[in-house]
């Protein structure tokens, strides 16, 4: 059984270290606010991974599939959220300026993120559609799947966090701060482009 969820494995872990959406703010939340502010965004963006990928192993996968103007909605409403997010970021300054003020995203913004992510979708629905076979009963998958998921961001958003926690003690200047906020908003936003092509 082993030797058969090892290839599962590997692809959850490849899929959610790669840079994406999640994982620039992971780091750009780490930049900002440390990676104990940070914890609630993480639970929050490897839940709402693990729950889409359990309801994609379940059969919601092929809803979506099915019906084009959901598939649209959803990318829309993704592209929307992501922009947003990459602005807030973009326009953030030293985190010192912003501790009174700002709050980092937290639990529900990432699961949000996630939920509304059709790149997240199409990577459950894939990961669905490839391992299917690891499990007699679609609910059993769904729990392996989701499991797989959500252990596997949680470690790969971690490696993120500390990242930008570790970035961030090398700036010094406002200036630098601009420049870090302003690269990964562009990341961010670079990462919704995938979506649509």
């Amino acid at each position: 059984m082993s030797s058969a969820i090892a290839p599962l494995v590997l692809f959850v872990l490849a899929s959610t270290i790669t840079p994406g959406g999640a994982t620039t703010l992971a780091a750009a939340t780490g930049a900002q606010f440390g990676f104990r502010r940070s914890f609630p965004l993480l639970i929050g963006i490897s839940a709402g991974l693990s729950t889409l990928a359990a309801f994609a192993a379940a059969g919601l996968s092929s809803l979506l599939m099915a019906a084009p103007s959901l598939q649209l909605a959803l990318k829309v409403a993704g592209s929307a959220y992501m922009l947003w997010l990459a602005w807030k970021i973009g326009s953030g300054g030293p985190p010192k300026a912003q501790t009174e003020v700002a709050s980092p995203p937290g639990f529900s913004s990432g699961v949000g993120l996630l939920w509304m992510n059709p790149k997240a979708w199409a990577m459950c629905a894939g990961a669905a559609a490839s391992y299917a076979a690891l499990a007699a009963h679609p609910l059993q998958f769904a729990a392996l799947l989701g499991a797989a998921f959500g252990v596997a961001s949680a470690l790969s958003l971690s490696v993120w966090c500390v990242a930008g926690v570790l970035l961030s003690q090398w700036l010094r200047t406002a200036l630098q701060w601009h420049a870090l906020n302003a690269t990964l908003a562009l990341l961010l936003v670079a990462s919704i482009l995938p979506m649509w092509t």
